[in-house]
């Protein structure tokens, strides 16, 4: 069996420093701030396991390109329909250009191992990876030694990658949701995610949801969980799944307001009224939530500065400076008016989750 190829990792453990730490002595960056003795750490971890920096690696090392990339780990229309993109965006574009970078947008598709590409380029000095799946076959190019020397930063999680990674606190955010529904005094309260379940995302909101019912002695109910998936479409088709389920609600808390878009329009089909019949709260307040009939109460999530921060730590990577391994940003609970208290005559309650 031939043996393993070291890698950069393997550096920085023997030496007992960063990924990124090690990058930049090897590739002699001469504007990173590590002291003379840490480099000589480095290169004698190297030397033992006989480690190599990747050429292309070297060449963006040097900061030849100053260009950041942002790859979308979305379809074309997910891309086309996201609301909070520009002002994601708008932040890591405004940390870019305050450094002298600019910022390239990379949309990549579901091809096994789509991503090598991109890091054998030469292309980009750094980048950021936004919304992988928990188990991604595109990303599966992040072993690769090109990937070992380039900085990245990952916008939501990619577990067991070792990367630094950034997101909205989505457990407590849908814990914010579902605690305003139970205080109006709703109990039956149904939950839409706003992806399917391979998204760390969804997951987590379905998390806070559960967490919120069990804290107030409510048990959690699988007939009252339906799957939705990025737009209004997959709201309303998982509205009318929990229509059709032999269960009762007042209110529905769904995972993204882009799913609760959807939600509302089957239910007014069905000849429901939102709020008087069912209670509605969403997740990520979209600049239309405020302007809808009623308006969207709903959980805000801070585009823009999830965007900056990822400029900010990818720029601090970039300078070898250590940056934490995970940082969730808050939400704020948006209180409008399509969630009141139940009346007698309620019989549904459906809560809809958010990307």
């Amino acid at each position: 069996m031939a043996k393993r190829r070291a890698t950069s990792a393997d550096v920085a453990r023997l030496a007992g420093v960063s990924r990124t730490t090690v990058s930049f002595v090897l590739n002699d960056r001469a504007d990173a701030r590590i002291g003379a003795a840490t480099r000589s750490r480095v290169h004698q971890a190297a030397d033992r396991l006989g480690y190599r920096a990747h050429g292309p690696a070297r060449q963006l090392a040097a900061g030849a390109t100053r260009t950041l990339g942002l790859v979308l780990r979305r379809s074309a229309e997910q891309v086309a329909i996201d609301p909070l993109l520009p002002e994601t965006l708008r932040g890591l574009t405004d940390q870019a250009r305050a450094a002298g970078y600019r910022v390239q947008v990379e949309p990549l598709w579901a091809e096994p191992g789509a991503i090598l590409d991109l890091l054998r380029s030469g292309e980009v000095d750094g980048l950021v990876i936004s919304g992988p799946r928990i188990e991604d076959e595109a990303l599966d190019g992040l072993d690769d030694p090109a990937a070992d020397e380039l900085p990245i930063v990952v916008h939501g999680s990619l577990p067991g990658s070792g990367l630094p990674s950034i997101d909205v606190d989505n457990v407590t955010g849908a814990r914010q949701a579902v605690e305003h529904l139970i205080t109006l005094g709703h109990r039956d309260i149904a939950c839409i995610t706003n992806a399917p379940l391979t998204y760390t995302s969804a997951r987590e909101r379905l998390e806070g949801y559960r967490a919120a019912l069990g804290a107030t002695g409510i048990p959690a109910e699988p007939a009252l969980e339906a799957i939705g998936g990025f737009d209004p479409p997959s709201g309303s088709r998982a509205m009318t799944e929990l229509l059709g389920r032999a269960v009762d609600f007042s209110a529905v808390f769904v995972a993204g307001d882009s799913v609760a878009l959807g939600a509302i329009a089957a239910l007014r089909e069905a000849g429901r009224r939102v709020p008087r019949d069912i209670s509605i709260v969403g997740f990520d307040d979209i600049p239309l939530a405020a302007y809808l009939d009623p308006p969207l109460t709903t959980v805000r999530l801070p585009a823009r500065e999830l965007g900056a921060l990822a400029g900010r730590i990818l720029l601090d990577r970039l300078q070898a400076i250590a940056v934490p391994a995970r940082t969730l940003l808050a939400t704020r609970l948006m209180v409008r008016g399509s969630a009141v208290a139940p009346t007698a005559a309620t019989a549904a309650a459906v809560v809809l989750m958010g990307r």
